[in-house]
């Protein structure tokens, strides 16, 4: 069983920052990728970010300069430090990871319960 649990988020003022936590646990053998997603009402769910086991990182323009993502892997977690955050921003923000549970199994994609981002004055 792998679990990814997500913390931070909440209701931040334009212009604020927040911070995204997310630790996974479990029956891994190996984590290649580690990101966060998001989904606004009515849209689709939009990558943010992603990093690799090696450090290679990628961004949704849209958060470019702003956000960034970084990784533990020794500890299995991942953070998204979000600054400059704008209204466009408000989101649940769910946690991914693409990993295997054994050395032969195929690569899975798992998911956190989301975390509520809300940018508002």
């Amino acid at each position: 069983q792998v679990q990814l649990v997500e913390s931070g988020g909440g209701l931040v003022q334009p212009g604020g920052s927040l911070g995204l936590f997310c630790a996974a646990s479990g029956s891994i053998f190996s984590i290649n990728v580690m990101g966060w997603y998001r989904q606004a009402p009515g849209k689709q769910r939009e990558l943010v970010a992603r990093i690799t086991s090696g450090g290679s990182t990628n961004y949704a323009d849209s958060v470019k300069g702003r956000f960034t993502i970084s990784r533990d892997n020794a500890k299995r977690t991942v953070y998204l430090q979000m600054n400059r955050l704008k209204p466009e921003d408000t989101a649940v923000y769910y946690c991914n990871a693409n990993l295997r549970t054994r050395m032969y199994d195929p690569v899975v994609d798992y998911w956190g319960q989301g975390t509520q981002v809300t940018v508002s004055s």
